[in-house]
């Protein structure tokens, strides 16, 4: 596939790279700045790769709508609006969207909703993620997708946080944010019940996971109709 990636840092390479050794013909990587790399080739392009910045994402559906060309979009940090103008998107485009692209983390959402499912109406839910520090938004788009998964419904008060006097737990998820190092990601899902705990987890030991994820998720958009597909679809 002609592939142009949106995003000029670590992990614009990282797709880059790997994705010419999967080889596919990386066209530009391009940004908010310099957007000539997508807007010139736009008769050569069978995919956007966007791993950037929220703010990308209006110029970049601009370009694309109506046209041949497949989107995948792995930025975090989106608006509910974004998220609506990706469904919209989808109506004319092939759009693929996760928040997080490893393979790990598809089963610990599966996971996740399953045992709560089965625990939530006794048992209290804790998510945690922790990252390296520059990540830029908390908390992640992954903890918030794992959320959604274990409370589909919005049946629980969502809390940010504590601190002060905060009073008895009321049926709530608790949802924190760690951030140090350079910490590619970990996520846990805590469920705890009368005597014990129930931990999922998932730690990314590197971001080259996403990565990998990301060009799979490339390869499985090939010739793809109008649509809008999640990890859902690549895993199954």
């Amino acid at each position: 596939m002609n592939i142009v990636i949106v995003g000029k840092g670590r992990m614009g390479q990282l797709l880059k790279t790997t994705a010419q050794s999967h080889g596919h013909t990386v066209l530009a990587n391009v940004d908010a700045f310099d957007q000539a790399g997508l807007l010139d080739n736009l008769d050569q392009v069978d995919l956007v790769l966007d791993f950037s910045h929220p703010d990308n994402l209006g110029w970049v559906e601009q370009a694309i709508a109506n046209k041949p060309i497949a989107l995948v979009e792995g930025t975090t940090g989106f608006t509910n609006e974004q998220k609506e103008s990706l469904h919209e998107l989808a109506k004319t485009n092939p759009v693929f969207f996760a928040a997080n692209y490893s393979l790990g983390i598809a089963l610990l959402t599966a996971l996740a909703a399953k045992a709560s499912e089965i625990l939530k109406d006794k048992w209290d839910i804790e998510i945690v993620e922790t990252h390296h520090n520059q990540k830029i938004d908390a908390p992640s788009g992954t903890a918030l997708a794992l959320v959604e998964a274990v409370d589909p419904n919005d049946e629980f008060k969502k809390v940010y946080g504590r601190s002060g006097r905060t009073g008895v737990r009321e049926k709530e998820i608790g949802i924190h944010a760690l951030r140090g190092g350079n910490m590619a990601g970990r996520h846990e899902v805590s469920f705890f019940g009368p005597d014990e705990e129930l931990v999922l987890m998932h730690n990314a030991n590197s971001r080259q996971i996403f990565v990998n994820g990301a060009i799979e998720a490339a390869e499985f958009m090939q010739d793809k109709p109008a649509g809008f597909y999640t990890m859902k679809d690549l895993v199954g």
